[in-house]
């Protein structure tokens, strides 16, 4: 299948770990057609936006933090038969890059949007809460690796 013959959603995270070692998580209520879940802040990248510039966005209006990026993190895709434009496929692809609070308040800016609430989760409590998006388990995967003697648990 070529490009131009199914949507692409690119969409950007952050995976933020604090000292307490403490992952920073949004509320997302479900929007209009997904189920609601715990997940990272983050999301679709506009088309005229960068990368980095859609995260530090994202997490200003979902977390109330101002962020300092680190690098990217993992990248991961997944395809579906039913896009959102029917009958056409889509492909989602979502970049994590890792990011450090450096200012604001925790509380979610956006009004009318799909993020509730953020809230600061204990990493060793990830795997026991549910409903989480798989984005939380890649990123958990993802750092685990990148510090193999860390605390981080391995989903």
């Amino acid at each position: 299948m070529e490009f131009c013959d199914y949507d692409l959603r690119l969409a950007a995270y952050a995976a933020i770990v604090d000292a307490d070692d403490r992952i920073l998580l949004t509320w997302f209520n479900g929007g209009r057609c997904s189920r609601p879940s715990w997940s990272l802040p983050g999301g679709g990248v506009e088309y005229a936006e960068t990368i980095e510039a859609a995260i530090v966005r994202e997490v200003r209006e979902e977390t109330g933090y101002f962020v300092d990026l680190g690098g990217p993190l993992v990248t991961s895709s997944f395809t579906s038969a039913d896009g959102p434009r029917p009958p056409r496929p889509y492909k989602s692809v979502r970049i994590i890059y890792t990011a450090r609070i450096c200012g604001g308040t925790l509380g979610t800016l956006e009004v009318g949007g799909t993020t509730d609430r953020a809230a600061w989760m204990p990493i060793d409590r990830i795997l026991k809460t549910q409903p989480r998006a798989d984005i939380i388990d890649i990123a958990v995967n993802a750092l685990r690796k990148s510090a193999p003697n860390s605390s981080v648990p391995l989903c």
